[in-house]
């Protein structure tokens, strides 16, 4: 039977400041990290310089793709550390991995000055960014729970995916600002590189923070755990030989594990791709709908806005209302209103048309988004917690991190339909539906 142990931090007058310690340092890494995709004409320019512009930017966003590659490594080896070391030093190192990637990108000189050495370090800082963000999830989500009164947990953990919300917003301010600002010989030579550089001065205040942070992990649970399998089930303290004999490996503990495991897959999956088609929006605003780049960069606005505000009104409701409700039926409404919305979208082509559709989409996705974020870490023990959402969150990275904007693009050159990325939003959110379905329901319930 799993205990129950009681949080540390809930009741301290600094429970606040230690949040948003957690909340700032994701913001930043998420905002480094997608930056990078919002101008990748420009640093596909600067990098992988090509008579043809569409190979530039191809090599570009292949580089942008990369950065999926270590973040499943991310997540399953910092997921770990968080679990044997603590949340905090965990959440210490995304922050230094990221920060080196974020500088390396800033500083780089292009292509003209270093030649073949360019692309060579621009490859090397987004996979650490990649792993640095991919170690974020996982501990910083299990930290945020952990750090919640027992009625609060949804609220405090939905800022997990608020936070990335406010990271597009962010980005997609800085874009507009930049392309409104400067001509397209300024972009290309320096602008691009500002907002990196505006990022670093903020660094050592979420370092800072992220310092003074509290330990969730209890000490008696640090260095206990000699395998993710091996706690599902942890016994009473004051039970020596139960203790002893819940950490002896089982097929079924491990089989358990494994279903939790692949259940989280499919839920996380059903936010993350629903996510990916809404930061795609910016590019297909431009390429499929033609576009201005400065009205298709609205639609990552509009989808920073609409994450920030429903995932933490998703939380909050399934604070109330339990986890299910809010991961179910907000998935079943995305499902029923996509085609109808993209169908609007391409036959009222305009900015009104874009944001509406954009935010609708992307406000159910992070309705139910901000309740699973919490739901499945409250699946799994204290002392693996970090450890199986990591693990259910690289999967989805692999599968679906890089493939998702890609598989979008051919459907839309092999159906010939602009509404294509309604019917792939449609099928991998079915399949989510299904996997919430066999949850358990976690709300309003003493964390494992």
């Amino acid at each position: 039977m799993s205990t129950t142990v009681s949080n540390p931090l809930p009741n301290s007058p600094n429970s606040k400041k230690i949040v948003t310690a957690a909340i700032i340092g994701s913001a930043l890494e998420f905002y480094d990290f997608v930056l990078y995709a919002f101008f990748a004409v420009y640093i596909g320019k600067a990098f992988f310089p090509s008579d043809d512009p569409f190979i530039s930017l191809l090599l570009s966003l292949a580089v942008f793709g990369i950065g999926f590659i270590t973040r499943p490594l991310g997540s399953i080896i910092l997921g770990i550390v968080a679990d044997r070391k603590g949340r905090k030093i965990a959440l210490l190192l995304t922050i230094l991995f990221i920060t080196v990637g974020t500088i390396g990108l800033a500083l780089t000189p292009s292509y003209a000055s270093i030649g073949i050495a360019a692309p060579i370090i621009v490859l090397t800082c987004r996979l650490l960014q990649g792993f640095g963000l991919g170690g974020e999830v996982g501990p910083s989500s299990a930290f945020l729970i952990e750090s919640a009164p027992s009625h609060k947990r949804g609220l405090f953990g939905s800022w997990q995916l608020a936070c990335q919300g406010f990271a597009a917003i962010m980005a997609g301010a800085f874009g507009i600002i930049m392309i409104l600002s400067l001509n397209t010989e300024d972009m290309f030579a320096w602008g691009w590189r500002v907002p990196f550089f505006l990022t670093l001065l903020l660094i050592p205040i979420a370092l800072y923070l992220r310092n003074n942070m509290a330990e969730t992990l209890h000490e008696s649970d640090v260095n206990t755990l000699s395998s993710p399998t091996n706690s599902l089930h942890s016994s009473d303290k004051a039970h020596p030989s139960k203790t002893k004999k819940a950490y002896v490996p089982s097929v079924v503990k491990t089989g358990e594990f494994w279903r939790k495991v692949f259940i989280a897959f499919w839920a996380i999956a059903g936010i993350t791709v629903p996510l990916y088609i809404s930061i795609y929006m910016n590019t297909y605003a431009t390429t499929t709908l033609k576009l201005s780049p400065a009205i298709s960069m609205s639609a990552t606005l509009v989808s920073g806005i609409a994450i920030l505000m429903f995932a933490v009104l998703g939380g909050w409701l399934s604070d109330k209302f339990g986890r299910k409700n809010l991961m179910f039926w907000p998935r079943i409404v995305l499902v029923l209103i996509s085609l109808p919305l993209f169908n609007y979208l391409v036959n009222n082509i305009g900015l009104s048309s874009l944001m509406i559709t954009t935010f609708v989409l992307t406000g159910f996705t992070a309705l139910s988004g901000g309740a699973c974020l919490v739901a499945v870490p409250e699946l799994f023990d204290r002392k693996i917690r970090a450890t199986g959402l990591s693990v259910a969150y690289a999967g989805v990275a692999i599968l679906f991190g890089s493939t998702t904007q890609p598989a979008i693009a051919w459907l839309i050159e092999w159906t010939g339909s602009p509404v294509a990325p309604a019917w792939y939003m449609m099928f991998i959110v079915s399949l989510s539906i299904i996997a919430v379905w066999f949850m358990e329901e976690t709300g309003n319930k003493p964390l494992k």
